[in-house]
C-alpha cells in the first residue's frame, strides 16, 4: 500500500464561523487529585489553572511544550463509570466520543516511555499509509483513549 498525503482544502475565511478554533477537550473524571497527578506525572502535563464550580472541581492542563491544546478536568459529584479497554479493537464498538489525538515525533519512542511509566498501552503501534501516519494508542486511568500520531 502506498503512503498517502492528506491534501487540506483552502481555508474558508468567508465562513460565519471563520473565527472558530480548537481549544480544549473536557474529561469527566471521578477523582480530581488522582487524575491531575496522573496527567502531570505520566504525561508531563502542566497545570494551567484550577477552580471550583458548584460541587465540581475543574482544571486546565496542557502538554509539556504546547500552549494551544488543553485538557479540562471535570471532577466531583458521582459520575457513572466509563468502560476501560485493554484492547483498541474493543474500544471501537460503542458510538460517541472515542479518543484524543496527540502528534509526536516518534510513536514508538513515546510508547516506550509510557510503558516505563506504567501506562496502559492498547495494542501495538501500526502504520496507516492511507493517511500517511504511524499510530499508537493508550488509555488514562479512567479509560479515556489517547492516540499518538507520527507523520510517516
Amino acid at each position: 500500500m502506498e503512503k498517502t498525503t492528506i491534501v487540506i482544502p483552502p481555508k474558508n475565511t468567508q465562513s460565519v464561523f471563520a473565527n472558530m478554533r480548537g481549544a480544549h477537550v473536557a474529561l469527566r473524571v471521578s477523582n480530581y487529585d488522582e487524575t491531575k497527578k496522573w496527567y502531570m506525572e505520566k504525561l508531563d502535563f502542566r497545570l494551567l489553572h484550577e477552580w471550583p464550580f458548584g460541587d465540581l472541581q475543574l482544571a486546565y492542563l496542557a502538554p509539556a511544550n504546547d500552549d494551544t491544546f488543553w485538557i479540562e478536568l471535570l471532577a466531583g459529584g458521582n459520575p457513572e463509570p466509563k468502560t476501560s479497554y485493554q484492547d483498541l479493537n474493543e474500544s471501537l464498538h460503542p458510538a460517541g466520543y472515542h479518543h484524543i489525538c496527540m502528534d509526536v515525533k516518534s510513536v514508538d519512542d513515546t510508547l516506550a516511555q509510557l510503558r516505563n511509566r506504567g501506562v496502559t498501552i492498547l495494542g501495538d503501534a501500526f502504520d496507516l499509509p492511507v493517511i500517511g501516519k504511524r499510530l499508537g494508542f493508550f488509555s488514562d486511568l479512567w479509560g479515556n483513549v489517547i492516540e499518538l500520531s507520527e507523520t510517516l
